[in-house]
């Protein structure tokens, strides 16, 4: 199958330190291309790919400071026109930019949305194209927008020899993520305090998230228990997790996702998390960690945390959440989408070349 993936461009493919969206586009395309599947990804240009790279930009837009990101966003969307017909189906991860040229060209596509979707005019828009397939990552995630053409559910997945696991000789608690009002670190400080417990945080500030950092977590980073090593890598990643007895995952938003829950499972460390968005569909409470929903339930699921088996953890993350698992969902979507496109004969397919189309949008 000949297969365009459209990527962000605010971080590399992968990322070099923290970033999500990215960094699952990266295992999605590579495993794709190790199936046997012919992929195109467009990308920032210090992208790492199995797959052929066409570049919009020379490197991802964090690392440029851009201020005009769809400036770039704009561009790669007329390139991907341009090449619509060279691919069975393109996969978009750029939210919505794309939908009105999607629904003007025809050509097979998909999105598949990374983020929240209870924000203020959304809905508006979504209920605008109607028919625009859309792959979610959660359940929970589609609640906002359920009026959408949700055509599946892929949860993420990690190659599996990405991480080994761990026998969590560290004996601290990991906090890996942002420094952010929803993720909030505090209470992953709070717990450890409370539980006794070393907690090592490994996280990035976002230049957008640097007020909240210096008037709410500074001060708490200067407690005994607690070292903030800040942002680190994926080479780094794996024996951060693995030397773990714990992960925390404290999140007071509907979290999408949470790839920091299966890539502690990947590392046989179980998770601390608050029963919020996708959680209860991740974790198996009392299996590969404990869902709580108080600081105090969070202290005794920390001291209790042995209880959980770690090969177990590494188990579930085997069944349920690698890479090769996650392509084979994808790929039936694709094949869903193919044959209903063959099915159904687009008019706005047969007179309207991509680049014309591309020229039409842009300028209108």
């Amino acid at each position: 199958m000949r297969i365009a993936q459209v990527s962000p461009l605010y971080e590399s493919v992968p990322p070099k330190l923290y970033g999500g969206t990215e960094r699952v586009v990266s295992y999605l395309t590579d495993e794709l291309v190790n199936q046997g599947h012919d992929v195109t990804l467009f990308a920032s240009g210090d992208s790492r790919t199995k797959a052929k790279l066409i570049a919009i930009v020379p490197k991802a837009l964090r690392l440029e400071e851009c201020l005009e990101s769809n400036i770039h966003n704009v561009i790669q969307l007329q390139q991907v026109i341009e090449k619509a017909t060279e691919f069975d189906i393109i996969h978009f991860h750029t939210d919505y930019l794309h939908f009105p040229s999607s629904r003007l060209g025809g050509w097979p596509q998909v999105t598949t949305l990374h983020g929240r979707l209870d924000i203020a005019g959304l809905d508006l828009l979504y209920r605008q194209f109607p028919a625009t397939p859309l792959i979610s990552i959660s359940y929970n995630q589609r609640r906002p927008l359920a009026h959408s053409s949700w055509v599946g559910n892929v949860y993420h997945g990690l190659p599996e020899k990405l991480y080994k696991p761990g026998a969590g000789r560290g004996g601290y608690a990991a906090f890996l993520g942002r420094i952010s009002p929803e993720k909030r670190v505090d209470r992953a400080i709070e717990i450890t305090e409370r539980a006794g417990l070393p907690l090592r945080i490994a996280a990035k500030i976002d230049r957008n998230d640097r007020e909240y950092y210096n008037r709410e977590i500074r001060h708490l980073m200067k407690k005994p228990h607690v070292d903030f090593i800040g942002e680190i890598g994926e080479d780094e990643k794996g024996k951060f997790l693995g030397d773990a007895l714990v992960t925390l995952f404290p999140i007071d938003w509907q979290e999408p996702f949470g790839m920091v829950m299966i890539e502690s499972m990947a590392s046989g460390t179980p998770v601390v998390a608050y029963k919020m968005g996708s959680v209860v569909e991740v974790l198996d409470h009392g299996r590969t960690g404990f869902i709580v929903e108080s600081i105090d339930e969070a202290v005794h699921a920390v001291r209790n945390i042995r209880q959980i088996s770690r090969a177990h953890c590494r188990q579930v993350f085997l069944q349920r959440f690698t890479a090769r698992r996650m392509v084979s969902d994808y790929v039936s979507k694709y094949e869903s989408i193919l044959e209903e496109s063959n099915r159904i004969q687009l008019p706005s397919k047969t007179d309207l070349k991509p680049a014309d189309l591309g020229n039409r949008i842009l300028s209108a």
